[in-house]
């Protein structure tokens, strides 16, 4: 059995105007706000892919999905996570664990991390209990302390049997 470990890390600017999606879930917030990006900014599943990609020494989402590419304008990162599954250097290796961090000073994310373990436990075919998402806040320091942006990071543990 091979095991491969990866890291990952996102971050994206608050926008007005948009809508917030963390690990494939959307989530409300009292204001019309969300993230920056070219995709649907999915701070945290970008993170995990990453991860993944990192794991297997296949580069990063930005060599994947290239914010250059206008294919990917406002594309579900989802759909991104899933085309990274799919492909055949990636289907061979199994999910062992995955522990991610939101860091955010707001909206409060208590209530939506059951919800966000149940979607990513969906997407890679795994059962929750394989998945960890913790939210965190900056202490109001730096940008994503000041509300200007979101960060996330994610360690996924893949094997190959």
């Amino acid at each position: 059995m091979s095991f491969r470990i990866g890291q990952g890390y996102d971050i994206h600017q608050i926008a007005p105007n948009k809508t917030l999606f963390l690990g494939g879930v959307k989530i409300p917030v009292l204001e019309n706000w969300g993230l920056l990006g070219h995709s649907d900014a999915d701070v945290l599943l970008h993170a995990v892919i990453d991860a993944v990609l990192g794991a297997l020494a296949l580069g990063d989402i930005g060599q994947w999905f290239p914010d250059t590419d206008e294919k990917w304008r406002g594309a579900d990162s989802k759909i991104l996570l899933q085309a990274v599954l799919r492909d055949p250097r990636v289907r061979p290796w199994k999910l062992v664990n995955l522990d991610c961090s939101i860091i955010a000073e707001d909206p409060k994310l208590a209530p939506y991390i059951k919800t966000i373990r149940s979607s990513l436990a969906v997407l890679f075919n795994v059962d929750a209990g394989c998945i960890s998402v913790k939210a965190k806040t900056n202490e109001h320091l730096d940008a994503v302390g000041r509300k200007e942006a979101m960060m996330a990071q994610a360690v996924v543990l893949l094997n190959h049997a």
